[in-house]
């Protein structure tokens, strides 16, 4: 078994950390990234009838000016935001299962004023026939170099997990810099857009089935377990 590296910012890099280790992975978690907050100019809530959300950093990163839109249906990625959504104030609509637009695509019609709280990065969206999508950025993840332990980590074979595309060319970019021999890294990536952001030379690149954490690690632990199965 070759060792598990998480680089998603926190908490999520220990959260993922945790769920790793349950399933007797060794893992260790570099987060290349640290999510900070944006001021941000809420729109009155009687505009808005649900708010979409791609991450849970929305609500963390929020701020008072959430308070505003409690209550509101939540449109969510996945379950992990479903779930700080739940606990921040807003009932749940939907749980996506294959991204953000497939989530945006099934808004009811009760709810066509959607608001989008997201990050500086994010996918870009196309709102259907009748559904109007007005976005408000609410915080940044910066970008960190390469630290000195997660430099020596990979001197050896490891598999990587990449969550988004922001990582994947954070990723790649870092370990140019650092001349990191890519020839014993494998990458587990969450989807196929991801994986065309990572650049060349690694020694295997795979997406999990299902844009999600639980297949997203499934699939790393398939990798870690036998590093040289073909992809």
């Amino acid at each position: 078994m070759i060792p598990l590296v998480i680089v998603r910012p926190e908490p999520g890099a220990t959260t993922t950390l945790m769920a790793a280790r349950n399933q007797g992975l060794e893992a260790y978690a570099y987060p290349i990234f640290a999510v900070r907050p944006i001021p941000w100019v809420p729109i009155p809530r009687a505009e808005v009838d649900a708010v979409l959300l791609g991450s849970a950093n929305a609500l963390r990163h929020g701020g008072a000016a959430l308070n505003d839109y409690r209550g509101l249906p939540a449109y969510c990625v996945g379950q992990a935001t479903a779930v700080a959504a739940q606990a921040a104030g807003f009932p749940v609509a939907r749980i996506g299962t294959g991204g953000l637009q497939q989530v945006l695509n099934a808004v009811a019609p009760e709810h066509a004023r959607v608001l989008r709280l997201a990050g500086v990065a994010r996918v870009p969206l196309q709102p259907p026939p009748g559904v109007t999508l007005e976005t408000r950025t609410v915080y940044a993840s910066v970008a960190m170099p390469m630290g000195k332990s997660l430099d020596r980590q990979l001197e050896n074979p490891a598999v990587v997990l990449l969550h988004s595309g922001e990582a994947a060319s954070h990723f790649d970019a870092i370990c140019t810099a650092a001349d990191i021999d890519r020839s014993h890294i494998r990458l587990a990536v969450i989807g196929p857009r991801v994986a065309r952001l990572v650049g060349e030379g690694w020694a295997r690149v795979e997406c999990a089935e299902l844009p999600n954490d639980a297949a997203l690690l499934a699939l790393a632990s398939q990798i870690c377990q036998d590093p040289g199965a073909t992809p």
